[in-house]
């Protein structure tokens, strides 16, 4: 119940995102490419898993108008996840941004854990079984964080990108991303499922091949009315000889 609330006052919705200055950024939506291949090296095909829709669940959201400091992520990371014992170190929660930034994935029991193997990061799942995304903020930054499941934005079930909008993480507090959105007040659960049900083998916008896979995108925010951060930079340039002093 204490995720629900507080999904409620933190899981905040970008619909209207301008990054770097007051323009949009000019890219093109890039779509997720299949990386079903990789995860099949580490997951037989008996093991694999995917995510389905899930029960209708109330999370209220509200839009903002924030701007990203910069037009690329600070930050990618990607999640395997499978009915499979995997070996490796076993974390509770990823560290990301050095640390400014926690990532975890609960049921309504308990964390899973994550196992680490050669710089990967792997998860075990079984059907059936629900789950929601947390993201712990240790700064006093302002994050966003673009999340996807199964090559899908969460937020509108499209092919995901890396530029998309995203959930706001505000300074030191907790984003809880329980489901795929569904409307402005509720979303879809997640619920770990064979690949044949997952929601990404069900829709146009996905595909099977990309089941079995958990990614974010990390950007900083900073609001348009105030200034905007400074970043001192230690090697403003790359090249060209000291010049006397004017």
């Amino acid at each position: 119940m204490a995720l629900h609330q507080k999904q409620s006052a933190a899981a905040v919705l970008l619909l209207v995102l301008l990054t770097g200055c007051s323009q949009a950024p000019n890219v093109q939506r890039e779509s997720v490419p299949s990386i079903q291949a990789e995860a099949m090296q580490d997951a037989a095909e008996s093991e694999r898993l995917g995510t389905q829709w899930g029960d209708e669940v109330d999370s209220p959201i509200t839009t903002v108008d924030l701007r990203r400091v910069n037009n690329e992520p600070l930050e990618e990371m990607q999640v395997s996840y499978a009915d499979k014992s995997y070996k490796g170190r076993a974390v509770n929660s990823m560290s990301l941004l050095a640390g400014k930034v926690e990532f975890s994935v609960i049921t309504d029991n308990d964390k899973l854990p994550l196992y680490r193997d050669a710089g990967n990061y792997y998860l075990q799942g079984q059907a059936g079984q629900a789950y929601r995304l947390v993201y712990h903020n240790n700064s006093a930054n302002t994050y966003e964080i673009v999340a996807s499941v199964d090559g899908l934005n969460v937020l509108n079930g499209s092919a995901a990108s890396l530029y998309d909008s995203g959930y706001v993480l505000e300074p030191n507090d907790d984003l809880v991303i329980e489901g795929f959105r569904k409307s402005q007040s509720a979303v879809a659960s997640f619920i770990f499922s064979k690949p044949d049900n997952a929601y990404a083998a069900n829709t146009t916008s996905g595909s099977i091949e990309n089941t079995g896979v958990i990614g974010t995108v990390i950007y900083e925010l900073y609001d348009p009315s105030q200034p905007k951060p400074r970043h001192a930079k230690t090697y403003p340039a790359d090249k060209g000889y000291a010049k006397p002093p004017q």
